[in-house]
């Protein structure tokens, strides 16, 4: 029993060295009060859903990160670190229809369970590949417009999504305009906005609290900011996109007209 026992532990030692399926923990559906929530464990929330609206971007950061519609308004591809429940690759399937999307997750448990939360089969418009992010972006150079990164397990941010090299290959999977979103729910997020700085340069990182959330979503690009003013930059999201984030917007179009009169940049 004990040899039995030791080449099971053994076994899946060696498997999560490989990445494999089984180092991995299996998430759960849970419905209530009107929400479906993916979740690892019962007090922590990994991705939420409107039931009844399932194409609601309804978690504050979400929202957030696609101000980096600010940087690209007409995406051609549109990449993402990370599925969870979809809510974001959803969002931008339904409206953005002139963008294509690429979405990664590590968890193939998390993948299976996209028919649960409403995310649409792969087409032409849409792939989910179960894969290493780190692998996911090293090996798409200079390919995404916008890269959205909210890469999380139940322990929070890996570590493989934590080094300076995964921050530099988001660098050079961007175009040479793109923008990269990253959402820093983790204790010192200053270590993770430095990486970033480091990367892009210190010019090139915008790093914004959410309001009513512990969240901080981070803004990195390559290129220069756009000469416009905070009207002008907001407006040039398609008019359907800023209606339904009406309040993410004006609130960063400004935000970046400041870092831009203090920097140059």
């Amino acid at each position: 029993m004990t040899d039995t026992k030791g080449r099971s532990l053994l076994g899946r030692w060696i498997e999560r060295l490989r990445g494999g399926a089984a180092g991995l923990r299996k998430p759960y559906v849970r419905e209530h009060d009107g929400f479906v929530s993916l979740q690892f464990v019962r007090r922590q929330t990994q991705s939420r859903m409107v039931g009844n609206d399932p194409d609601r971007l309804l978690i504050d950061y979400t929202r957030t990160m696609f101000a980096a519609l600010l940087w690209q308004p007409a995406p051609a591809l549109l990449g993402m670190v990370g599925l969870g429940g979809g809510s974001q690759a959803k969002f931008a399937y339904r409206h953005l229809p002139g963008t294509c999307i690429e979405a990664v997750d590590n968890n193939p448990h998390v993948v299976a369970l996209r028919g649960a939360f409403g995310i649409p089969d792969d087409d032409a418009r849409l792939s989910v590949v179960v894969d290493d992010g780190v692998r996911f972006v090293t090996e798409r150079r200079d390919r995404f417009d916008v890269l959205l990164v909210d890469g999380y397990d139940e322990h929070g941010i890996p570590a493989a999504l934590s080094t300076q090299a995964f921050y530099d290959a988001c660098r050079d999977a961007l175009t040479a305009s793109g923008v990269m979103a990253c959402n820093l729910y983790v204790r010192d997020p200053e270590t993770h906005v430095e990486k970033l700085r480091t990367a892009f340069g210190a010019d090139h990182v915008l790093v914004v609290d959410e309001p009513k959330m512990s969240n901080r979503v981070a803004f990195a690009w390559r290129g220069a900011l756009p000469a416009l003013d905070a009207e002008a930059l907001t407006t040039r999201v398609p008019l359907p996109v800023r209606s339904l984030l009406p309040e993410v917007f004006p609130r960063i179009a400004v935000r970046m007209v400041r870092h831009r009169t203090v920097t140059g940049r």
